[in-house]
């Protein structure tokens, strides 16, 4: 599917509720973390950290942060051992991120809110962003990646989707009944997610629109490399972008930048 349409989701409109968006987040790091999604990139994340010489990640628009948390496990009992990860996002999650940083050595967070377009320059590490380049429309996710040049900082981005109607589908029928099911095991608890998951199910019906919202706004391979040559116009960095599929079928789609001339 190359079809692209930019709709709003529910979680980026800044009157949305703290706590329905935090429940949101919460059920989308546990499914990550729980189905593996992102395993099948952590050959390429190696190789690009292997290549920039760094063994720390920066995470951006990390939400509840269950992107990289299998992964930097992974990195680090697969030749990394020193590898590690920062998380930051927008509007910090310190709560969710201080559970994940207690069971996950050489995972951090920085508590204060930072902008994806223009990240300090004293968080420094190759950069990442899980499950969010598909929240920016084509000018934002330009500035993205136009930060991370002007900085010369590595940067991949990875969609834990293939971009096809059948995760549409899944969307719409599977993944409702998995919320249900496993929401009373999420961690950490809170009482808010049981009220508008069965009570006021609040949390189940914004998820369905986000979750399909979200396979619709995602860029295709060909035009992450399109945003990627557009935010460095110069040729500066190696661009790659493409699909890699889990051995249980998913794909992730990724884009991942590297800076030209390392040794200079």
């Amino acid at each position: 599917m190359k079809l692209r349409l930019h709709l709003f989701e529910f979680e980026d409109l800044p009157w949305f509720p703290r706590v329905i968006r935090a429940g949101m987040m919460d059920y989308l790091r546990f499914m990550i973390s729980s189905l593996g999604i992102y395993q099948p990139i952590v050959p390429l994340l190696r190789n690009a950290l292997e290549q920039t010489s760094q063994a720390s990640m920066l995470e951006l628009c990390a939400g509840a942060g269950g992107g990289t948390e299998g992964v930097v496990r992974t990195l680090q009992t697969t030749g990394l051992p020193a590898a590690q990860v920062t998380l930051t996002d927008l509007y910090p999650q310190p709560a969710a991120w201080q559970l994940l940083a207690s069971r996950t050595p050489g995972l951090y967070f920085a508590a204060m809110s930072v902008d994806a377009t223009a990240v300090p320059a004293h968080l420094g590490g190759f950069r990442t962003v899980f499950s969010a380049f598909h929240h920016f429309a084509p000018p934002t996710a330009t500035a993205l990646l136009t930060d991370a040049v002007r900085q010369r900082a590595g940067i991949g981005v990875f969609e834990g989707a293939g971009k096809h109607w059948a995760e549409i589908l899944l969307a719409l029928t599977v993944l409702p009944v998995a919320q249900l099911l496993i929401t009373p095991f999420i961690r950490p608890f809170r009482l808010s997610r049981l009220v508008f998951t069965y009570v006021v199910p609040l949390i189940p019906l914004f998820t369905i629109w986000d979750g399909c919202v979200s396979i619709l706004r995602m860029y295709a391979p060909e035009q992450l490399l399109a945003l990627a040559h557009r935010a460095d116009p110069q040729d500066t960095f190696i661009w790659q972008a493409g699909k890699v599929r889990h051995w249980w079928g998913p794909e992730v789609t990724y884009l991942i930048g590297l800076p030209r001339n390392l040794g200079a």
